[in-house]
Parts: structure tokens; C-alpha cells; sequence
């Protein structure tokens, strides 16, 4: 048996973790600063760190570059098989949602991109990159590279909107299966700033790669999701909650 007393740092973290628990440190609640925390528990920076490290891993608590320490919110889930689009997913969980346009334009199709999108070299695509808000705090930046043929004008249109709905009554396009990948990676530049986290965090990226109602592929989707933000449930039995809508 062991009767070794617990470690400072499982003490720190069993306290923050009653006190989530309990309600009294609430979801998006800020954290005193290290400096305090320090105080309170009589310790040094080196052991909270360490203890708000595992917290965070746990997805009880994220950091935000130049902010400080938060309590999150409930993580939530998502099913890649579920054909909803992404909007409605969240506000089905009763969590609040915001998509925000942070830049459209055209770029030339990577290697990765001509391979996912079976593309001849040095073609061009429409961009459209999106930051998604859960509960107001940014936990997906989103990389949508779409076929210029299919979609004309679109970068003219309301692209804080579903992108689905504008597929569907724009371009008469309906989803009818996609091919997904999803992997741990680290943020870096672009993502690691629209995410507000120190460049080399966690993250968890999916790529999804979408086909119409006549089998051609027609965009294909990076996501880059704050870990701690999203769970990933798949039941490929399981009855849809909500009608049968694509996802995007």
C-alpha cells in the first residue's frame, strides 16, 4: 500500500478541480495570475506551471497568450458523420456560435492540396478562412479551399453564413459523403494567432475533403481545433439528432 501523501502539485491540482466542480470557479471564468496562485498555495512557479499544465491537458482549464488562465467550457461534440452544418451542431449542444471571416482570395494549390483534391499541379483555388467562436472564445480556425468552377462569385457572398446553405441555394450543391483525417498537430503562425495560444500548443487538426450528390469532390476543409475545446465522438449506428443536413 502506499501512504506516501500526495505531492504538491496533485494538491494544487485537486484544489482548482473542486472548485470547477462545484460550480464556484464557473466556465470562462479568469484565474488569478500565476503571481497569486503562487501565493495562495505557497509555492513556486515551477510546481503550479506543472500543475496548471495537467489541468489544462485534462481540458479543465486554457490559456490565452497575454491573457492569462481560464476554466473552460464543456468540450463539444462533435460527429463527423453527423450531415448538419456547423452552426447548427453547436446550437443543438445550446452553446453559443459566431463565424468570422478573416480573409478570402485565391492561392495556388499545394502538393498536399493537389493530392487530397487530385488536382493537376499549379492549380488555382478559392481561400476562405474562417475563425469560429464557441461560448465567445475563438476554438477553430478553419481553411476551406474550394473549386473556382463550381463556386462563381462566391467571395462575393455572405461567408459568415453556412456554407452549406449557400452551396445548396446558390449552387444548387448538395453533400452526399466526405473522407476525414484527424490527428494531433501544434499551432503555428497564423493558427497558433487566431487561436490566441504560444505557438507549439496543442491542437487537433481534421481535414475533410467533400462530395456532391454526384460523387465529384468539391472542396476540401482544414480545421484547426484548441484541443481542450472539442471531443470527437463517432457511432456509426447511432440515429441522428436533427434532420438529415450536411455538415460544414
Amino acid at each position: 500500500m502506499n501512504d506516501r501523501p500526495p505531492t504538491q502539485i496533485t494538491q494544487i491540482r485537486q484544489a482548482l478541480t473542486n472548485q470547477i466542480d462545484s460550480g464556484l470557479l464557473a466556465p470562462g471564468m479568469k484565474l488569478p495570475s500565476e503571481r497569486e496562485l503562487c501565493e495562495l498555495f505557497d509555492t513556486t512557479r515551477i510546481t503550479l506551471k506543472d500543475a496548471l499544465l495537467a489541468l489544462e491537458a485534462e481540458g479543465l482549464i486554457y490559456r490565452e497568450e497575454r491573457r492569462g488562465w481560464f476554466v473552460a467550457y464543456p468540450r463539444l461534440n462533435y460527429n463527423p458523420l453527423y450531415r448538419t452544418y456547423f452552426q447548427r451542431m453547436v446550437t443543438l449542444q445550446k452553446r453559443q456560435v459566431e463565424t468570422k471571416v478573416v480573409a478570402t482570395g485565391q492561392v495556388v494549390a499545394t502538393p498536399v492540396l493537389c493530392k487530397d483534391m487530385e488536382l493537376a499541379p499549379l492549380t488555382r483555388l478559392y481561400q476562405i478562412c474562417r475563425l469560429r467562436y464557441i461560448d465567445g472564445r475563438a476554438v477553430s480556425y478553419v481553411e476551406h479551399f474550394l473549386k473556382p468552377e463550381r463556386f462563381p462569385n462566391i467571395l462575393e457572398r455572405d461567408l459568415s453564413k453556412s456554407l452549406t446553405q449557400t452551396y445548396e441555394q446558390f449552387y444548387d450543391l448538395h453533400f452526399s459523403r466526405s473522407r476525414f483525417e484527424i490527428y494531433p498537430s501544434a499551432a503555428r503562425g497564423e493558427v497558433a494567432q487566431r487561436l490566441n495560444v504560444t505557438a507549439g500548443s496543442p491542437i487537433l487538426m481534421i481535414t475533410r475533403v467533400n462530395y456532391d450528390q454526384r460523387g465529384m469532390l468539391v472542396d476540401c476543409d482544414h480545421e484547426y481545433w484548441r484541443h481542450d475545446a472539442v471531443r470527437i465522438s463517432v457511432d456509426s449506428q447511432a440515429e441522428q439528432p436533427w434532420g438529415n443536413e450536411d455538415q460544414a
